[in-house]
């Protein structure tokens, strides 16, 4: 499943990706008059909520003659989009869609530089800027501001080495030309920030507004330092993205993208802005305000008439957002990448369930040594990507769907034993500034850097540390009770006689017993 995408468009560019969504009948423009404050979030939520198409926005309040006056949002919150803009059929399956972008990154394709493009059409400077041109929503109704920043592209760069960070980091309208900004040492860009600070030098900055979905995709993915997020872009596309150099620094930009920001970050403490609170990717209503760093814009290019993109955070139970599928997808694979480069053997599959936005893990393994499942979250716990994903660490064999909670369930409650191993938990470490469920106190950047977390790994594999039974054939573990394989053929060779069918089912029922898992089951079916 892993092909490049056919018949790639001339322009990659949000643009592109519109035609695209409207092409597959995946995209609806609403020229209803909406509120930019909470309307627009909450329009967005439901329209998830319901599997809903990609909306663009094309009548906001106060802003009808400002020079942006578009919206677009849920581009990629549902599989089908996600595939469509991997170059897969729509129908692909979750666990095809991880294997897919697995392979993708492991064939990095670099970007090119070019002289100029339509992000140059339009350049602003000085008093030109203001950020209240662009409709930027309040998202939620406890949000301390207007967040602009919330499904883009944070490009920064590493003073010493020149490697290029694409990060996806929020940051909120704090005045006409400033942007407060959320950020963490353990991040990307919050190492770069630190060489800055040491040299006391500021650092720049340029944020990436409206290009090919596929940057947001992989800007918010936890890929190791030594990978270069333009690589995977061009990797999943199937073509290199086309930069151009910035007009006050070095630092490179999609040719094609709607607006681009630039400016620079002081670290001297005494230009912090309050920041927040705001409702981010756990679902709950944003913490206390505090000091953050600040954006100081010096320039704005833009296309003609640009489109903003934006997402809406927080997911939960039947409320997916768009890093829900970031999540399932590219995390996944990622983290999958991860276990391999570091030589763990036997992965058969990775999830990270949609709702849990990473913080739960399901790896899947043929298991092959005692440990193997410690080694995995030894593995996961230690990189970068630990700052916000794989609080809990499940792992399952080969006989365990780890997409099929009704099985993960049974795993957990017959093969797990506290008291035999199968709970580790380890720390308290680093981890996430925004999970809820960390006290107030643990969670102070300004004290710890970052958060605090005492993770757990649910080793729900057979336990090798039981003796061999030969009264179960030499195995550790008493065998599943299960049909004769004659027995099997004989039902399956007589279904229709029986005349129970599975008509009688309820929709929800039909769908989890299809015509196909009886197949799965009774392969003469």
């Amino acid at each position: 499943m892993s092909g490049r995408k056919a018949n790639a468009p001339q322009e990659t560019s949000l643009r592109s990706w519109i035609s695209q969504l409207e092409g597959a009948g995946q995209l609806r423009r609403i020229g209803a008059r909406v509120d930019w404050d909470e309307e627009i979030g909450a329009i967005t939520r439901a329209n998830m909520a319901l599997g809903g198409p990609a909306l663009i926005f094309e009548n906001i309040r106060d802003h009808a003659d400002t020079l942006c006056t578009r919206l677009m949002t849920c581009g990629l919150s549902t599989r089908e989009r996600t595939a469509l803009m991997a170059g897969l059929p729509a129908e692909t399956s979750d666990k095809d869609l991880v294997r897919h972008f697995k392979d993708r990154y492991r064939a990095p394709l670099a970007p090119i530089v070019v002289d100029s493009g339509p992000v140059k059409k339009n350049v602003l400077r000085d008093n030109q800027i203001d950020l209240g041109q662009f409709p930027a929503p309040r998202w939620h109704g406890k949000d301390g501001g207007r967040y602009i920043d919330t499904y883009c592209g944070i490009v920064t760069k590493d003073p010493e080495t020149g490697r290029a960070n694409v990060g996806l980091y929020r940051g909120m309208v704090a005045g006409r030309n400033k942007i407060a900004k959320l950020m963490l040492p353990t991040q990307g860009w919050g190492g770069h920030f630190g060489k800055h600070r040491n040299s006391g030098k500021k650092m720049p900055i340029a944020i990436v507004h409206g290009w090919h979905d596929v940057m947001p995709f992989c800007a918010g993915s936890p890929f190791p330092r030594r990978i270069c997020e333009w690589d995977m872009m061009g990797s999943i596309l199937g073509r290199p993205v086309e930069l151009v150099k910035c007009e006050t620094s070095d630092l490179e930009v999609p040719a094609n993208a709607e607006f681009v920001i630039e400016g620079f970050i002081d670290p001297d403490p005494e230009t912090f802005v309050m920041e927040g609170p705001f409702a981010d990717y756990p679902g709950h209503e944003g913490g206390k305000p505090s000091p953050k760093p600040v954006v100081q814009i010096e320039c704005i290019t833009h296309r003609d008439n640009p489109i903003m993109r934006g997402a809406l955070e927080g997911a939960r139970p039947g409320l997916p957002s768009e890093d829900s599928a970031l999540c399932a997808y590219s995390w996944s694979a990622i983290a999958w990448n991860m276990l391999e480069d570091a030589g763990v053997d036997g992965v058969l599959d990775v999830w990270m369930p949609p709702v849990v936005t990473g913080m739960n893990i399901v790896v899947q393994i043929q298991k092959r040594y005692h440990g193997h499942a410690q080694q995995i979250a030894n593995v996961l716990w230690g990189t970068s990507a630990g700052q916000w994903f794989f609080k809990n660490v499940m792992v399952l064999e080969e006989d365990i769907d780890p997409r099929d909670w009704e099985a993960r369930e049974w795993a957990m409650a017959f093969r797990v034993n506290a008291s035999e191993g199968g709970v580790t938990t380890f720390g308290p470490t680093f981890g996430s500034v925004l999970d809820p469920s960390t006290k107030p106190e643990y969670a102070d950047i300004r004290k710890y850097g970052t958060a605090r977390w005492t993770r757990v790994l649910i080793d729900a594999t057979r336990n090798w540390t039981f003796e061999r039974n030969p009264e179960w054939d030499g195995r550790r573990m008493s065998p599943i009770a299960s049909m004769d394989p004659e027995l099997e053929r004989k039902i399956a060779g007589r279904w229709d006689e029986y005349g129970i069918g599975i008509d009688y089912l309820d929709e929800e029922m039909r769908e989890r017993l299809t015509l196909e898992k009886l197949r799965q089951r009774f392969p003469e079916v």
